[in-house]
């Protein structure tokens, strides 16, 4: 079945750009939940995490530049995700700091 065809070209390209963006986006939850659960983020690199948010930002002006809905949608909620994951490195790590100099 062509699904191009069936829903007309410029429909099925953003119902597949939103089907990626939203398993793209997906693919943080278990990593945040993993954060949240084990109130440890050791594991994830700073660098990893600030570059990743940066290019999101970047994901997201370009996506608004070029009026991109699933582009748009996706790096909102991918941001939003891992900005907390972000947060979270930084809250367990000065809790770690905290807990070692008792």
């Amino acid at each position: 079945m062509d699904f191009a065809k069936v829903l007309g070209a410029t429909d099925f390209t953003t119902v597949l750009g939103l089907v990626a963006g939203a398993l793209t986006t997906i693919a943080y939850l278990p990593q945040l939940i993993k954060t949240w659960k084990s109130k440890s983020a050791e594991d994830l690199s700073w660098s990893m995490l600030i570059t990743l948010c940066i290019g999101i930002v970047l994901w997201l002006i370009y996506g608004t530049y070029v009026h991109d809905l699933p582009v748009i949608l996706a790096n909102v909620v991918t941001l939003m995700l891992s900005s907390i994951i972000l947060v979270l490195k930084l809250r367990y790590s000065r809790l770690k700091k905290t807990t070692v100099k008792l």
